[in-house]
């Protein structure tokens, strides 16, 4: 009995990080799924703070000066970042979840043994392409909402003017970040429903759950609160209990270097 010689490879690849990254690139954008849960953040980014913008325009004058006064034009963009930010956290945590859920991670962690990789090319691709997405949606929406308002002089504002920049960038950085915590947690518990229950639990249970608590003990902890920190690096006004954008953004850091590390930790430890 003849056995057949499989052919040697004319060429023979090695595993890189650079390779594994574009592997991921092409995971990401051939799924479905990432498309429609892009398109979503992309139209609560710019639509809904021009839908809030045209209800302010043509509500304006029945307000009371002192409504008048209380209102922040740029609370108006934050009203897109808010509802856009659970779609980005949906997509981060599915990155992850989906190859756990198909079985497609084992081929994954067969053609890259180390594993790491892995996780930091998802990091990486992931937080690259909400980027992409939440800066100029952000701008559109800045330029979107001035225009609506421009017959209202208190609410003009210039993309030049003091703290103006620093928020609408902030904000596009928040979305970036707060993916890629959602995409952590997602491997720290290798299942879709229980990482995006995970993430809502964080960023919009425990929240109000501070309200029963009373303001002495709520106070000092409020402004720590994974969402609060990270919402303080795209805020206009800050006050006494919140973050500034600095300090915020150090603290939210620290919270994305814990989840990412835990799921680190345990990519390498567990089977699959």
């Amino acid at each position: 009995m003849t056995v057949a010689a499989i052919p040697r490879l004319e060429h023979v690849g090695r595993v890189t990080q650079m390779r594994v990254v574009v592997s991921e690139w092409t995971k990401l954008r051939s799924v479905r799924s990432t498309k429609w849960t892009l398109g979503i953040a992309t139209l609560l980014l710019i639509g809904l703070p021009c839908l809030v913008a045209a209800i302010v325009a043509s509500h304006w004058n029945s307000m009371s000066p002192s409504e008048q006064a209380n209102h922040d034009p740029m609370n108006t963009i934050g009203a897109g970042v808010g509802a856009g930010q659970l779609a980005i956290a949906v997509l981060g945590v599915l990155v992850i979840t989906a190859e756990y859920s198909t079985g497609m991670i084992r081929a994954s962690f067969t053609a890259v043994p180390k594993r790491l990789p892995v996780l930091w090319a998802k990091i990486g691709v992931f937080g690259a392409v909400t980027l992409a997405l939440s800066v100029p949606a952000l701008l559109i929406a800045f330029a979107g909402t001035q225009a609506i308002l421009h017959a209202q002089s208190t609410l003009q504002v210039s993309f030049t003017d003091p703290g103006i920049a620093r928020t609408v960038l902030g904000m596009a950085l928040y979305l970036p970040l707060i993916g890629i915590f959602a995409l952590a947690i997602g491997a720290i518990v290798r299942n879709t429903a229980a990482g995006i229950s995970a993430f809502v639990a964080i960023f919009f249970v425990v929240p109000p759950l501070l309200l029963l608590l009373p303001s002495s003990w709520r106070d000092p902890i409020e402004p720590y609160l994974p969402n609060n920190a990270a919402q303080a690096i795209g805020t206009f006004h800050n006050d006494s209990h919140t973050l500034n954008p600095g300090p915020g953004l150090v603290v939210f850091l620290g919270y994305l270097v814990l989840v990412v590390g835990i799921a680190a930790f345990l990519m390498r430890r567990r089977d699959t």
